[in-house]
């Protein structure tokens, strides 16, 4: 009898890194399921089957994930109860029977970061250890296509960041990364994989780049930590968020962000891309506080 193919399914992606990953598994010919929010608004790909997935919606997720054997896990939007949409689709996944979940962390996860959104991802690791499901979690440093979504209307990058670094990371890395785990995931299974990208720099070092690839005049201001809140408190979003915000900058100035790796190589069989690179192609994101 000739060995049943694998099956995947894809979270997020309506998303820009989910997305590049469905389109990557798609263009090699491997079917997928893609769970959704909004079905409707998933990408049309060859051999993909869009299906409600709602991360809070238990039931939803067991008749979408039902014998599936690889799964890729994107974390949810930012929110104050993105913590138990997280457990509950780990749950959802364990009661289905999935073979392998891929779950995207963040870079240096743990129960005190400085970054307070990669408390959750430590928070998702251990409810996935705990599951059973058998795992691999890839901990992305900053996406370096953001990069330009820190510069202000007025051209000047502003945070307590210091003199800090940071080893940003391209979302093609992480996805073509991603694929790699998903298409032979047994070397993979218990591993944490840290990604980042070539190079750690400062926020200094990001605003001449930026300058460099666009022609756009763009500085950095260190501002106080104390000035960050101030500075952004019109914006009137609750504590959390701020402190979300203001923590990115921190995590750099600190130096939880700036060791380098070389999974992206070890895992793609291709350098890690450098920042001036990702910038010649990416889209512009909205500008981010």
């Amino acid at each position: 009898m000739a060995p049943t193919e694998p099956t995947y399914a894809v979270t997020g992606a309506t998303g820009r890194l989910g997305g590049r990953i469905a389109r990557r598994l798609a263009a090699a010919g491997i079917p997928q399921t893609l769970l959704a929010r909004t079905p409707a608004r998933a990408p049309e790909l060859p051999g993909a089957t869009a299906v409600p997935g709602a991360y809070h919606d238990h039931e939803a997720v067991v008749r979408a994930l039902r014998h599936t054997d690889r799964v890729l896990m994107v974390s949810a939007s930012e929110s104050p109860d993105r913590l138990q949409q997280h457990g509950a689709f780990v749950d959802a996944a364990a009661r289905a029977g999935v073979a392998h979940l891929v779950y995207i962390s963040f870079y240096g996860a743990a129960p005190d970061a400085t970054f307070t959104l990669a408390r959750d991802h430590w928070h998702t690791e251990q409810h996935i250890r705990a599951s059973g499901v058998p795992f691999t979690f890839l901990r992305d440093n900053l996406y370096a296509d953001f990069m330009p979504g820190l510069v202000g209307d007025d051209g000047v990058i502003r945070g307590p960041a210091g003199d800090g670094r940071a080893a940003v990371v391209a979302q093609d890395d992480i996805a073509d990364a991603a694929v790699a785990v998903l298409r032979d995931p047994a070397p993979h299974a218990g591993r944490i994989h840290e990604l980042t990208g070539p190079d750690a720099l400062t926020l200094a070092d990001v605003a001449a780049t930026i300058t460099a690839a666009t022609g756009r005049p763009v500085s950095y201001h260190r501002e106080t930590v104390e000035e960050a809140y101030a500075s952004r408190a019109h914006h009137g979003v609750p504590d959390w968020q701020l402190d979300a915000w203001v923590s990115t900058y921190t995590a750099i100035a600190d130096g939880s962000l700036a060791r380098v790796t070389t999974a992206v190589s070890e895992l793609t069989g291709h350098p890690a891309t450098p920042l001036h690179r990702v910038l010649r192609t990416a889209p512009g994101p909205a500008a981010q506080p």
